[in-house]
């Protein structure tokens, strides 16, 4: 069983320090059971983001804890 979940986070950000976000608030997108999943998906927002410089999304993990 994964113990682990993958999140997509970023946005637009008001410069390209990349400090704060234009909306305050990061775009999440996920969960995804994998990284191969979630890579998929910051591929395409990548893409679509690409012709602004100051976007920026990465993936993210999440360590699950399991009932024992």
């Amino acid at each position: 069983m994964n113990t682990e979940r993958f999140w997509v986070v970023g946005g637009e950000y008001s410069s390209t320090t990349f400090h704060t976000l234009k909306k305050g608030q990061p775009d999440v997108l996920g969960p995804f059971a994998t990284r191969d999943e979630a890579r998929a998906v910051w591929k395409q927002v990548s893409e679509t983001t690409r012709s602004c410089a100051t976007a920026k999304y990465s993936i993210t993990a999440e360590q699950l804890t399991l009932p024992r």
